[in-house]
Order: structure tokens, then sequence, then C-alpha cells
């Protein structure tokens, strides 16, 4: 069980056991989903009653971050039911 998250060197995110998409195994990994989630919250915080705006913000923000998960990601994103 404890193999499953651990990730090669260099990848800091690992893909999910069950669904789709990854999940940080590194701290790497851990201060890129903190810091996504800190920018989200600030933006979110600082942009109130501004809607598009705020989208314009937020969109780019999360692409960028999973472009970075699938990029650091040791293994490809599909769908999983365990095992």
């Amino acid at each position: 069980m404890r193999e499953w998250y651990r990730a090669r060197p260099g990848y800091w995110f690992r893909p999910k056991r069950y669904g789709w998409g990854a999940t940080p195994v590194t701290w790497q990994g851990w201060a890129a989903t903190f810091a996504l989630i800190a920018s989200a919250v600030l933006i979110g915080s600082y942009a109130q009653g501004l809607g598009m705006i705020r989208f314009a913000l937020l969109v780019p923000l999360v692409l960028g971050f999973l472009l970075l998960c699938r990029a650091k990601t040791d293994g490809e994103w599909r769908w999983r039911w365990g095992g």
C-alpha cells in the first residue's frame, strides 16, 4: 500500500488509485497544491463583486495547475478502479 504513494525522482504527483487525476506525493506537489488554494482564496477575496474578472483570473490559474500536475505525474491520467 505504501508503494502506491511514492513517485520516481523528478515527479511530484502519482495517479489516483480510484477515479481520474493525480494526488501529491512529495513536498513540491503539496506546496503547489497549497499555492493553488491560497491563490484561489486571495483572488476570491480581492475580486468580490467582480464576477467575470474573478473568473478570468481563476481559469488560467487552475488550467496552469492542471498542466503542471499532468507534467509532474509519474504515470498517465486515466480512470482507475483501484487494484
